[in-house]
């Protein structure tokens, strides 16, 4: 989910590279209805309306609602935990899916050597690239 914020905060960055990757049918982009709930409300911050209009949020979910992959939302699953159990829900996504996950956070990023393959935005290019 914070792939998506950081690519609508900075058009350069490889979280928007990963974007224009997918827009060019690069890879499949999964979502689910608890993501894009999570990122409605995240774009909904304070904090983030003064760099990101409210129409702009809106229409970017809408967009992924519609082109992305929409998938079912999972329950966590136990043998894939984080120690914020917010992220666990995108990991039983991945886990379910047998997707690999794209993620700026920590939390995710610490079970990279786990079962689930996990990666970092700039490690995803990477391998995109090969």
């Amino acid at each position: 989910m914070n792939v998506h914020v950081s690519a609508l905060l900075s058009r350069d960055g490889a979280p928007a590279r990963i974007l224009r990757e997918w827009q060019a049918a690069r890879f499949e982009l999964l979502v689910s209805e608890q993501l894009l709930a999570e990122l409605s409300r995240t774009l909904d911050y304070p904090k983030l309306r003064g760099r990101i209009a409210a129409d702009d949020a809106v229409a970017y979910v809408e967009m992924l609602r519609r082109t992305a992959t929409l998938c079912n939302d999972q329950a966590p699953d136990p043998r894939y935990r984080s120690e914020d159990p917010a992220d666990d829900y995108l990991i039983g996504l991945a886990a379910a899916e047998r997707a690999l996950l794209v993620s700026g956070d920590a939390h995710v990023l610490a079970l990279e050597d786990r079962l689930v393959p996990v990666y970092a935005p700039r490690a995803f290019l990477d391998l995109l690239a090969t």
